[in-house]
């Protein structure tokens, strides 16, 4: 299915996860306008949101690169301003976006204790907010967001509580917005990968090498984030494993997606 026509706001999507779903419907002929915060590059974690739009147009899409940091309103609300003037208005919103701390309670401090909570539930929920006016009025409109199933065995709390209260809190906004939305035809779903994912989170912040070398890449979510933006108004109110969205595909064999085709693969956060 062509995206010619459907303008995409994807929240940090200037490398990672976000950038690979960019270009992925970029391929497919979308607008993409790029909100993250990256002006200046930083080595350890690459790209900005000049070289993801840059990469974006390479692709097939058009591109507008916005520096935006979700924790400030105003900067959303210029954003979504400046995609609606240059595309005509807005159709998917993805809310990838998001902080990570895997601290216990007596090791997280108030301060990254109020960035989770400012980017993953805040942020993700005043950008919904600026941009619905559009997804009322927009081309078969989704909202994605990045976020686990909500699963209540203790030990996905017990190590990290504040970051896990504040992804299930991204879940249930999505679950909300399937309710809400249900009236203007506007699909709501949560997706979270059943591995991990090579990015430079992952690497930098939880498992080096090691873990980049169990875990697959962002392809994977780009893939079905394809697939799901394809279903109509009914798909909604799903909380979405990649895997389980790409056999519904018709994929089976995902050896592909294996940063090390073959070899053991780590099962991702919140997944029993």
């Amino acid at each position: 299915m062509s995206f010619q026509q459907r303008t995409i706001f994807i929240t940090g999507a200037s490398r990672g996860i976000g950038k690979a779903i960019a270009l992925r419907l970029a391929s497919r002929g979308a607008n993409i306008i790029i909100a993250a915060k990256s002006v200046e590059e930083d080595p350890r974690l690459g790209g900005t949101i000049y070289s993801a739009a840059a990469e974006v147009e390479a692709a097939g899409g058009k591109a507008l690169a916005v520096q935006v940091d979700i924790r400030e309103e105003a900067q959303i609300a210029a954003a979504v301003q400046q995609g609606v003037e240059k595309f005509g208005g807005i159709d998917v919103v993805i809310n990838n976006a998001s902080a990570i701390q895997l601290t216990n309670t007596e090791e997280t401090p108030a301060k990254r204790f109020d960035l989770m909570y400012n980017i993953n539930v805040r942020g993700t929920f005043l950008v919904t907010q600026h941009c619905l006016p559009y997804l009322k009025k927009g081309n078969n409109p989704h909202i994605l967001t990045l976020s686990p199933p909500i699963n209540l065995d203790p030990r996905w709390f017990g190590p990290h509580v504040a970051y896990t209260i504040s992804k299930y809190n991204m879940s249930m906004l999505a679950m909300g917005w399937a309710n809400e939305l249900e009236k203007y035809n506007i699909a709501s779903n949560a997706l979270w990968p059943a591995t991990t994912i090579a990015t430079a989170a992952v690497k930098n912040l939880l498992g080096g090498d090691s873990l980049i070398n169990k875990s697959r890449t962002p392809e994977i979510i780009a893939d079905a984030v394809e697939y799901i933006l394809q279903q109509p108004a009914s798909y909604s109110g799903n909380t979405l494993i990649d895997e389980e969205v790409l056999k519904a595909a018709g994929i089976t064999n995902f050896d592909k997606y294996a940063v090390v085709p073959g070899g053991k693969l780590q099962r991702d956060l919140f997944l029993s």
